[in-house]
């Protein structure tokens, strides 16, 4: 089939890379987001999709909005077979889902109906999932609601972050990508409606999601570190100073310690939460790189009982 993929972040590169190595199906552009500011000097950034289809001799459409006439005079022109779609973050409209011939196919990171929106794997680990997964799914006007093609799934481990999950979906879920692609054009699958029953959204997660509140328990403390590492980043406060917080352990021992309250023991940093202790790892004090607690807590001074905010 010729395909026009549509994509932006790196997690999306293991599908391009897929399609373009597939010996059934052409990739003959791709639809990315527009150049935005990144890193410090905030200067005009290429998405990795972007980058990656540039080296490969790809047309790059970079509408702002999908719904520009001159984006969906284009793609008409391109007729498109198909268009994969693996965290694109636009909302395609009605007048350019009807153009490629059987729609546009969306690799989600979730088992639909569980965690529709822009942060399925995030608020998967949050609450708790043991098993998440992904599904190719044909993309309609509703948020990730169309009908399913296929599903693949993957164990969350206790000590997995969001980016170690979404490291192993991006892989894994571009096979179930071509897969559906080559089921489509063989006519050997049918997308299935999803069930009425087990929805839940994942709407996009904050900085303010991030905030450590240290009251809770350890269990959720640690769920949402590890929800958050790479990105957005944990964080809390010391001293009215920003702290961010890479992966922690919850400590089988009570230490008797306040919520948010700080203490080192053995060269190690732990700190109270309502339920027990945790064990930092590392630490991203304000306007410096990440270290070892550790070596965070030697700067710091702390006085008996100094907490978190």
């Amino acid at each position: 089939m010729r395909l026009v993929f549509a994509g932006t972040p790196s997690v999306a590169l293991p599908s391009l890379d897929a399609l373009l190595a597939s010996a059934r199906h052409e990739v003959v552009a791709v639809v990315t987001r527009p150049d935005a500011p990144a890193g410090r000097g905030r200067h005009l950034t290429a998405s990795p999709v972007k980058e990656r289809a540039l080296a490969a001799g790809l047309e790059v459409l970079t509408p702002r909005r999908p719904s520009e006439p001159d984006f969906l005079a284009r793609l008409a022109e391109i007729d498109p077979d198909c268009c994969p779609v693996v965290a694109y973050g636009g909302l395609v409209p009605p007048a350019a889902l009807a153009i490629p011939t059987v729609g546009w196919v969306n690799l989600h990171f979730s088992i639909l109906p569980a965690w529709r929106g822009a942060a399925p794997v995030q608020h998967a680990i949050r609450a708790g999932d043991e098993i998440t997964g992904a599904s190719t799914f044909l993309l309609e006007e509703g948020l990730d609601t169309g009908p399913v093609f296929g599903v693949m799934t993957t164990v969350i481990g206790p000590s997995d972050t969001a980016g170690d999950v979404l490291g192993r979906l991006a892989v894994d879920g571009a096979t179930l990508l071509v897969a559906t692609l080559d089921g489509i054009e063989d006519g050997t699958i049918s997308p299935v409606p999803q069930p009425a029953e087990g929805v839940s959204l994942a709407p996009k997660v904050t900085a303010e999601d991030a905030h450590v509140d240290w009251s809770r328990s350890a269990i959720v403390v640690d769920r949402l570190v590890r929800s958050c590492t790479p990105v957005p980043g944990a964080w809390t406060r010391l001293r009215g100073k920003r702290v961010g917080l890479g992966p922690l352990l919850p400590l089988a021992e009570d230490l008797g310690l306040a919520a948010g309250e700080i203490s080192t023991r053995n060269d190690e940093v732990v700190v109270g939460t309502r339920t027990g202790a945790v064990r930092l790892g590392q630490v991203k004090p304000e306007g410096k790189p990440a270290m070892p607690a550790v070596d965070w807590v030697r700067g710091q001074r702390l006085v008996a009982g100094e907490r978190f905010e």
